[in-house]
């Protein structure tokens, strides 16, 4: 039975590891046709119903492409429809999901400091705020603010930043941060699901039957496509967050993730700009360096006000049965002795601010939650600590793989290791 958590870990390495891949190929096809769609050239011998032309270069040969904003007079043989890259991305990052996050949501998921959730009504408002915001989303855009992007971007804006406060206040910070991505990831993958390819699927169709397309449909994945480029790097900051932990361990971490939407708005506005040869808005490169000083001041602020690290640590009661194992109280003892000068609310290793990716193991509390996360990195890896430093022993490390096999293998709260 112990072999669960190393299973588990594996799988979940393998979920990322697909994830990654399928958002590289989302990602990049999608930067792709922006600056194509931007950069296209008027011509002289363009054929009928064609809008621009571009030429390219790479790998050694020459593309000419060209785009119809309805669809040529005569459909070709063969169409190249980009829309698994989308789907694959969201299917393993909801797999992620979870994997991490669901499956261990008493380590990942609930902040019983904000919360007292059952684990199930966590899952409930995880799942269910993905699906309501595409909903809300979706509304938003078929109604009159269709017609007025910017405004519709304004609101979006809103919208994201209230769900940022949202999360915050139920969900650990890192918890918060990553659904927030997903928030809005789901928005994206839906647009092409529910919006853009079956639009294009009527267009095709219309064609087949030797009818004229309306333009509208065009016109409708067009909005949708636009969104979906701006929304793409405050995505991948936020995938990305739960590395920081001054990213997603700070009081201000739901205004950071806020900050960082406006960021890759300023960013995507300046590549977007040059590739329609509008123009070099070298001022959007200011703005966005002051916006990332913010952020390094928020994320540091609340050090500077008092905290209360002496107050006592109380075990919660779902930990208890960890805290109450036969070996515990050795295992902790090498934890603190080995590990905590780095994994401290103020850590006293040289050079260590914070605790690495915001994980404590200066409590019991903290070292029972994360004992799967311990088992597998000092227990039967030799990745923590790092170039064993701190000089860990192998009877040491026997005697973590030994507790954690014999006392919680079994049991229903050894959570997978984690992110």
């Amino acid at each position: 039975m112990y072999d669960l958590a190393i299973m588990t870990d594996w799988i979940a390495f393998a979920v990322r590891w697909l994830h990654v891949i399928t958002a590289m190929a989302w990602i990049g096809s999608s930067f792709y046709f922006i600056a194509l769609d931007l950069g296209l050239r008027k011509a002289d011998d363009l054929p009928a119903g064609a809008h621009g032309e571009e030429w390219q270069v790479h790998g050694g040969g020459f593309y000419h492409i060209r785009k119809y904003l309805v669809a040529p007079a005569q459909m070709p043989e063969h169409l190249t429809w980009f829309k698994w890259e989308s789907y694959s991305t969201w299917l393993s990052g909801a797999a992620l999901l979870a994997l991490v996050y669901w499956s261990g949501a008493e380590m990942f998921l609930i902040d019983y400091d904000k919360v007292d959730l059952a684990v199930w009504q966590a899952i409930g408002i995880s799942a269910g705020s993905l699906a309501v915001g595409w909903l809300i989303y979706d509304q938003l855009c078929k109604s009159p603010l269709g017609e007025h992007p910017t405004l519709l971007m304004l609101i979006l804006f809103v919208i994201l930043v209230a769900m940022a406060w949202g999360y915050d206040q139920v969900f650990t910070g890192r918890a918060a941060m990553l659904h927030l991505g997903a928030f809005t990831a789901t928005i994206m993958t839906a647009n092409v699901f529910v919006i853009i390819m079956p639009n294009q699927r009527i267009v095709v169709a219309d064609l087949k039957a030797g009818r004229s397309p309306d333009p509208k449909y065009g016109k409708i994945a067009k909005l949708r496509s636009t969104h979906n480029n701006y929304l793409t790097l405050p995505v991948v900051f936020l995938m990305l967050s739960n590395h920081y932990p001054m990213a997603f361990g700070t009081e201000y971490a739901w205004l950071i993730a806020s900050l960082v939407f406006l960021m890759g708005v300023l960013i995507r506005h300046y590549f977007n700009t040059r590739h329609a040869r509008g123009g070099n808005p070298h001022w959007t490169w200011g703005v966005t360096a002051l916006l990332f000083i913010a952020i390094m001041w928020l994320s540091s602020a609340p050090m500077h006000r008092g905290i209360d690290w002496e107050a006592e640590a109380v075990v919660p009661d779902h930990l208890v049965p960890v805290v109450e194992t036969a070996g515990f109280d050795e295992v902790a003892g090498i934890v603190m002795g080995r590990c905590s000068m780095c994994h401290n609310a103020e850590p006293v290793w040289p050079g260590i601010h914070w605790a690495p990716r915001g994980v404590r193991l200066d409590t019991e509390a903290e070292i029972a939650r994360y004992a799967t996360t311990i088992y597998l990195q000092a227990g039967i890896s030799h990745a923590m600590p790092p170039g064993n430093v701190t000089q860990m022993t192998p009877e040491e490390r026997r005697i973590i793989a030994d507790w954690y096999r014999t006392e919680l293998a079994v049991q229903p709260f050894a959570a997978i290791a984690g992110q």
